[in-house]
């Protein structure tokens, strides 16, 4: 069995029982929140980025599991949206040096502007964002939630299981 076998069937064992200690240094909710959208437009940006923070970096799901899953997901988001995360990501990999012309070249990019970019073009930035540098895609993540309403690898809805059950934690 794998590692990632094995991790999948703790992760699973974990919520089965209603463990949700990996989250407990997450940000306590004061709201509470009737779904998802509902969440993602009261939350806090903050609130945001540290809960997606802990389940969604490359060291819990591993780089190989999360790239289809984003490719599925940024095709089911609408385009505006899609431009707008394309936008997040451009933006904050030009902070760390990326230009736009230097993804393009090193991604495979149809273009460089990301108004402009396929669903597989960000679809491309995403997973790069998250295997190098899962500080900036947690950041987007939490500026652009649209994304995550789309995943649904097992370990992808075991992190927003635990994400749910933190934020929905004490309603009855």
């Amino acid at each position: 069995m794998s590692s990632s076998e094995q991790y999948k069937r703790q992760i699973m064992n974990d919520l089965a029982g209603g463990d949700v200690e990996a989250l407990e240094d997450a940000p306590k909710m004061e709201q509470e929140y009737a779904n998802f959208d509902d969440f993602a437009q009261r939350s806090s940006h903050d609130e945001r980025r540290q809960l997606f923070g802990r389940s969604f970096h490359p060291d819990r799901i591993p780089t190989e599991q999360m790239e289809p899953e984003l490719q599925k997901a940024i095709a089911q988001i609408k385009p505006n949206e899609r431009d707008d995360v394309a936008k997040a990501f451009c933006n904050q990999l030009k902070k760390r040096g990326l230009s736009d012309r230097d993804l393009e070249r090193q991604l495979g990019l149809s273009t460089h502007h990301p108004n402009r970019m396929s669903a597989d073009d960000v679809s491309k930035l995403a997973a790069f964002t998250y295997h190098s540098h899962p500080d900036i895609f947690r950041d987007v993540l939490a500026e652009q939630p649209a994304i995550v309403k789309f995943l649904s690898n097992p370990l992808v809805g075991a992190a927003m299981g635990a994400i749910a059950a933190k934020w929905l934690h004490g309603r009855k």
